[in-house]
């Protein structure tokens, strides 16, 4: 079951319906997987009628991949990120990643991360998400050579240090602070964006 069952029909008052679909999609997603949630317990969830969810988001993928967007605009995130130049850009990439998994996105992206690990559709989406919605943005800024293969390095080593930190909490690093981490990582991440990657 995916609902407790005591909801019927609309909630009384004001209501967005829309962002309720989402926040009972993102909830299920996450408890249930992919697989097993479905449309109809997601609307019952929200308290909404099913034909609703396929009104504002269509089909179960395309309302997954929608639950994957986070509250920030990436679009507007990475370039400013990429502006001030290659200089120190590991750096800030860095810590704006790990300020997202401290604050009110982090329980959208702790879903993303567990849903997409359990489950191949998922999986697929999520990187069909991740491809175009942060590595590329990220390679269209960087004037380097390779930059898809420097975007998914990067990509690489930022939701590895997510999924050791924050969902499987290995110690010592889930216990360090965000700057130890900052200062640990980041020039990995610089040398994927501007080092030498060796012979390719």
């Amino acid at each position: 079951m995916q609902s407790d069952g005591h909801r019927r029909g609309r909630r009384p008052g004001p209501s967005d319906s829309r962002a309720d679909i989402l926040r009972a999609s993102r909830q299920l997603f996450a408890t249930f997987g992919y697989e097993r949630t479905t449309i109809r317990g997601i609307a019952r969830e929200a308290a909404v009628d099913p034909a609703l969810v396929h009104h504002f988001f269509g089909t179960k993928d395309r309302l997954f991949e929608v639950s994957l967007q986070l509250p920030v605009n990436l679009a507007e995130a990475i370039p400013a990120l990429v502006g001030p130049g290659l200089d120190g850009l590991g750096e800030r990439l860095t810590r704006f990643y790990l300020s997202l998994w401290e604050s009110e996105s982090a329980a959208a992206m702790l879903t993303v991360l567990r849903t997409a690990v359990s489950q191949d559709r998922a999986a697929a989406l999520l990187r069909r998400f991740v491809g175009r919605e942060v590595i590329g943005k990220l390679a269209t800024e960087l004037n380097q050579p390779n930059p898809q293969l420097r975007a998914a390095l990067v990509g690489s080593q930022l939701v590895g240090v997510a999924m050791v930190r924050y969902v499987v909490q290995v110690e010592p690093l889930a216990s360090m602070s965000r700057e130890q981490v900052v200062a640990a990582v980041s020039p990995t991440v610089q040398r994927y964006l501007a080092g030498d990657l060796g012979q390719l």
